[in-house]
């Protein structure tokens, strides 16, 4: 697919998507939301990718969320009926868009504002060293409201507010980032895509429905009750447990081939 805001490829059963607008920070505008839409769509259908490294060109900023130059700057434009108004961010992550396959957010430099769209929804964040993290939504006269609701389950209550009061004054660094539970890894510049590649890597060679069932099971887990959550196990287990699933998983075991396990 062609495409003017991304880059897309695959190598072997993991997908690489690349946001490609790095002189604008990587920030969207309406041409790369309905290309990150569709990506994921035709990501969800293609077999034969099994999980996804989510990364962007250049070295200063992962994303910097919306084009400024798409924000509605007349008044009549402004004020719009909030039971009819589609957030711009709303639909570029990949469970927006009821995507079930791992995706791995390699962040490189600064990721802010709507940054937390995608990283929000995605599976596992590794950083480099120069990561930073930061909502600047109120220093520009803008409340932080769909950014902070997404990233509530992956930073501590305290933290989230300390950074959506701040805006654009205080900044996530990428060690305290990996303290918070943010990100699950750091990494020199040099190496992020790499160690983001090899994860991938690692969870698709796994067999993709007990993969995809057991993410399903995680992302529930974290919204629903322990007993709601008890009465769908017995749902994730057998939509994942086919015969052959469980004949792949018993050709791995059989071989001992399983690799050298990597120890972070």
């Amino acid at each position: 697919m062609e495409l003017e805001t991304l880059e897309y490829e695959e190598r072997g059963h993991v997908a690489v998507v690349r946001l490609n607008r790095p002189e604008q920070h990587n920030s969207f505008n309406t041409v790369m939301q309905r290309e990150l839409r569709d990506t994921w769509q035709a990501i969800k259908v293609n077999d034969d990718v099994r999980a996804v490294v989510l990364t962007a060109a250049g070295t200063k900023a992962f994303c910097t969320g919306i084009d400024r130059s798409d924000i509605p700057v007349t008044e009549e434009q402004f004020f719009f009926d909030p039971y009819t108004y589609d957030d711009p961010g709303k639909f570029i992550g990949p469970r927006s868009q009821e995507l079930w396959k791992p995706v791995i957010a390699a962040v490189n430099g600064m990721a802010c504002g709507g940054a937390f769209y995608l990283l929000g929804e995605s599976d596992i964040l590794i950083a480099s060293e120069d990561a930073s993290f930061f909502d600047p939504h109120v220093t520009y006269g803008m409340p932080a409201v769909f950014e902070p609701i997404l990233m509530m389950p992956r930073m501590p209550f305290g933290d989230l507010l300390r950074m959506t009061l701040t805006g654009n004054d205080e900044r996530i660094s990428a060690a305290t980032a990996l303290r918070l539970g943010l990100v699950s890894e750091v990494v020199p510049s040099d190496e992020l895509f790499d160690t983001a590649f090899a994860l991938a890597e690692s969870i698709a060679s796994n067999p993709p429905q007990a993969v995809q069932a057991s993410l399903r099971t995680v992302w529930a887990a974290r919204d629903l009750s322990p007993q709601q959550l008890q009465s769908l196990g017995n749902l994730f287990l057998t939509k994942a447990m086919t015969v052959e699933a469980l004949a792949e998983g018993q050709a791995i075991f059989t071989s001992r081939e399983r690799g050298r396990p990597r120890t972070r």
